[in-house]
């Protein structure tokens, strides 16, 4: 879809931090990350919302989804995952996107309010999505 930054970074021509790249969708680190490691995953499909997703993609965009949260909360140490997916409302890019942010007893952070933060340079950001990545089952 033209114009859409995550069909950029699935087509390569938008940089990102990628996680994993397969059949059932893309993985990458959120630019503005909740905490640090936060991954956004996608449908490789330009769909905006979870209902206009096709039923047979469902079973292993899902399965995706459930990898990177493991990856997410066994590369990272994390003590679990918070999974979220907003459908229009709040929805920052018109594209199917879960969020997948690794979450610790204490970290601050209290139902939908998400404070966010910055990666302190490429580095720092290439290293959260090679500890996930490597993570992944």
């Amino acid at each position: 879809m033209s114009g859409c930054v995550f069909c950029g970074i699935i087509a390569n021509g938008v940089p990102s931090f990628t996680v994993t790249d397969e059949p059932d969708g893309v993985a990458f680190l959120d630019t503005r990350p909740v905490f640090k490691g936060h991954v956004l995953v996608v449908p490789r499909s330009h769909v905006e919302t979870l209902a206009a997703l096709p039923a047979d993609a469902l079973p292993g965009y899902f399965r995706l989804v459930q990898r990177i949260a493991v990856a997410v909360q066994s590369g990272l140490g994390a003590g679990g995952t918070f999974v979220a997916m907003n459908n229009t409302v709040s929805q920052s890019v018109p594209h199917l996107h879960t969020h997948v942010v690794p979450r610790t007893k204490g970290d601050g952070l209290r139902g939908f309010f998400w404070p966010r933060t910055r990666y302190a340079d490429d580095a720092e950001a290439t290293d959260y999505a090679q500890r996930i990545s490597a993570a992944l089952a």
